[in-house]
């Protein structure tokens, strides 16, 4: 055993070594245009960086950045991690711009960010560079503004909804039972993309939330994502490439997870192939799109689909469950802002036409709740469901805010810290205030650049499914907050973790009851 870990011991050095050594020489061009400034107590130390002020403060690391750029006048500080990696991270939106659109080319995922999640996402749309990202986005780009997978996504949401996620929160309120809110919320975006991506019911929306036969997927699916942004947070970057190699630990569950998920992908994929041979039918569903699109990468080959399925299905079960679940929380202390909404929905169904008595809200109604649509989006300017993003600078650059980043750094832009900075949104920045977001002259919704508010990022990458995620989280809210009061104990204050999104380290535990005027 000794020898063991004095084997680790090494091959950990080894790495730190080559590191060092390979970001010596990437950097040697422009060195001499790098100096850099650090406010007292985030001074890199010789070696190690930033590792201790990292240690100390990982258990609050999107605050802890959130005050580095607070104390820096350009809203940028270059963190400094063991074995030579650097890189620049920023809450500056001119920074922001010049990664996303500006110079767009020079500044891809990069192949450090595509390894830490090829095992799960392979080359997915999500995790993917050059052509391969332009050929997904191209195919994607084109169903997701098809009218008719907007109207099989609101006809998803609206039967999980009203089929599932209603009536288990009716039997909540009945019984008087505490409810893990954001667990509710996570299995109901399971459901719903799993119908849109596969158009496959997993039924994790149970009275007993196990699912049926498919819940090892679902639970398989979950660690997965986990065990991955693991690799994002590792004090010694790269240490799980060891465990990787050695199939031990976390690396050694994730491969099992992986396995089972890849698995159950291809078992759909292969389904869906044969029905479309024998039968013809057409379907609405994403699969199905990709599969019937006249790129022949789709058509032909399981693996790029499954990678493309994978990243939807990650990205729709992690992000509106997220958004939604600190949405909830923040607004259990607002009842102003739960007034407004139900007199907006209220205002809403009150002009639909008399004897109408369909439940639910069509596409129109969701468009006229411009303040429920506020609300949604102020709760994401604070709490966004993906916080940090990064990136590779192919080249040596200079950013707008006069920072210089050498070729071969990754670069950074945290939202989490964005939506706190009172340079960018006044003295009131941390204030959860919707109406921040509405037209004083008429109340309608007025966006804002995106290169501030980068919840759905921007340029380029802007997300495609921004429209379908609001006709999701918007039906939620109109609905669940027509019918019902959801109450949080006003001492719960939730700690956060970072897994690919912003989750609660311990739920949402909430009480619902029956409103008395409903």
């Amino acid at each position: 055993m000794a020898d063991f870990w004095l084997l680790l011991l090494l091959a950990v050095s080894a790495v730190w070594v080559l590191r060092a050594w390979r970001a010596r020489r990437l950097g040697s061009k422009a060195r001499k245009a790098a100096t850099y400034t650090y406010p007292p107590g985030l001074e890199p130390y010789p070696l190690i960086g930033h590792l201790p002020q990292f240690l100390a403060n990982r258990h609050r690391v999107l605050d802890w950045m959130t005050e580095a750029f607070e104390r820096q006048p350009t809203c940028t500080f270059v963190l400094r991690r063991p074995g030579g990696v650097r890189g620049a991270i920023t809450a500056n939106p001119a920074n922001v711009e010049h990664f996303l659109r500006g110079s767009f080319d020079n500044y891809p995922k990069g192949p450090r960010f595509a390894s830490l999640l090829h095992d799960f996402l392979g080359r997915g749309i999500f995790n993917a560079d050059g052509e391969a990202w332009r050929v997904q986005r191209k195919v994607a780009s084109h169903e997701f503004n098809t009218r008719s997978l907007r109207a099989f996504v609101a006809r998803c949401v609206h039967a999980e909804l009203h089929g599932r996620l209603l009536p288990l929160l009716r039997r909540a309120a009945a019984s008087g039972a505490r409810l893990d809110l954001q667990d509710v919320l996570e299995r109901f975006a399971f459901d719903n993309i799993c119908r849109v991506a596969f158009d496959h019911d997993p039924r994790q929306l149970t009275d007993g939330g196990d699912g049926t036969a498919d819940g090892g997927f679902a639970d398989a699916f979950r660690d997965a994502a986990n065990l991955s942004a693991g690799r994002f947070r590792y004090a010694v970057p790269g240490f799980w490439k060891i465990k990787k190699a050695l199939n031990v630990g976390s690396e050694r569950r994730l491969r099992e997870s992986i396995a089972m998920v890849h698995n159950f992908a291809d078992r759909i994929i292969q389904s869906r192939r044969e029905e479309m041979l024998r039968d013809g039918f057409e379907k609405h569903d994403l699969l199905s799109r990709f599969m019937a699109s006249q790129d022949e990468t789709y058509s032909e080959s399981e693996v790029p689909l499954r990678d493309v399925v994978i990243s939807f299905l990650l990205a729709g079960r992690e992000t509106t469950s997220s958004a939604l679940t600190w949405f909830f929380w923040l607004l259990s202390s607002r009842p102003d802002v739960q007034r407004r909404i139900r007199d907006e929905v209220a205002a809403v169904r009150a002009r639909r036409a008399r004897g109408d008595d369909v439940v639910g809200f069509d596409l129109d109604e969701l468009r006229e709740m411009h303040y429920v649509h506020a609300a949604i989006t102020e709760s994401m300017r604070l709490y966004p469901p993906v916080p940090l993003n990064s990136l590779r600078a192919e080249t040596d650059d200079v950013l707008p805010d006069g920072t210089a980043v050498q070729a071969g750094w990754f670069v950074a832009y945290n939202s989490y810290g964005m939506g706190r900075m009172e340079s960018i949104w006044g003295h009131d920045a941390r204030e959860y205030r919707p109406e921040r977001w509405l037209n004083p002259a008429d109340g309608t919704f007025r966006p804002d650049s995106p290169f501030r508010f980068v919840a759905f990022h921007a340029g380029p990458r802007l997300c495609l499914g921004k429209e379908m995620a609001y006709i999701q989280m918007k039906s939620i809210v109109a609905c669940v907050l027509e019918e019902l009061d959801v109450a949080v104990d006003g001492a719960y204050r939730p700690r956060q973790v970072a897994s690919l999104t912003l989750r609660m380290a311990d739920g949402l535990p909430v009480t619902v009851k029956a409103r008395r005027d409903f």
